[in-house]
């Protein structure tokens, strides 16, 4: 059965989240096929991808990556990161990007079919329910396939349709054999369609806490 034109999509991309749950699974992002998979499933309106940035720093790794994304049919949205000293004297960096995307979500609800919500962060599970409320179907992709799940049990309960990133590597995985060699990656990955995405996030918890220390 082929994909009807008349099912509106937007894709709504919490990258940190969705970064660390591939690299949980062992496998990197191609964005090329990605919006090319949700390109035939309907009209796609929109691809959103939210990040964090660290402005301070001379070379961002995660620049190549969305400078990309920026010119091959995502709309990228970015804010500055956050640092302060915790109760313990340690220095942190925080980036959440919940408010950008709720917003945004809640703006095109009336003009979609479905939503796509790639994060497991369980802070997001009253915006799906005000969304599915404006008669937006949401399928969540996140993965239950690791120890612990990567996605919030209340998140999962309340989309529509869960889908497991696990099931999606063989339409949504870069090919191993394009990965850069160590020595020239950083070049090659400003040229590559999915450069790596490398950030702080690497090591964020499964609920989306976007503290990170130094």
């Amino acid at each position: 059965m082929s994909p009807s034109p008349t099912n509106k999509i937007a894709l709504f991309i919490d990258g940190a989240n969705l970064y660390a749950t591939a690299k949980t699974l062992g496998f990197d992002i191609d964005y090329k096929r990605l919006l090319k998979e949700f390109q035939g499933r309907g009209t796609l309106l929109r691809a959103f991808y939210y990040t964090a940035i660290i402005e301070d720093q001379e070379y961002s790794s995660i620049r190549p990556l969305i400078d990309w994304l920026d010119y091959n049919g995502y709309t990228v949205v970015t804010k500055a990161t956050k640092e302060f000293i915790d109760a313990s004297g340690r220095r942190k960096v925080k980036g959440n990007m919940d408010i950008e995307l709720a917003v945004d979500a809640m703006e095109l609800a009336e003009h979609i079919d479905q939503m796509v919500l790639f994060s497991g962060d369980g802070d997001f599970r009253s915006l799906v329910e005000a969304v599915q409320r404006r008669g937006v179907r949401v399928t969540v992709i996140s993965t239950i396939a690791s120890q612990p799940p990567m996605i919030a049990d209340e998140l999962r309960r309340q989309a529509d349709v869960f889908t497991d990133l696990v099931e999606l590597q063989s339409k949504l995985g870069r090919d191993p054999s394009e990965r850069p060699a160590p020595r020239d990656r950083g070049e090659r990955e400003a040229r590559h369609h999915a450069p790596q995405f490398l950030q702080r996030a690497t090591t964020m918890a499964p609920r989306g806490d976007d503290d990170f220390e130094e």
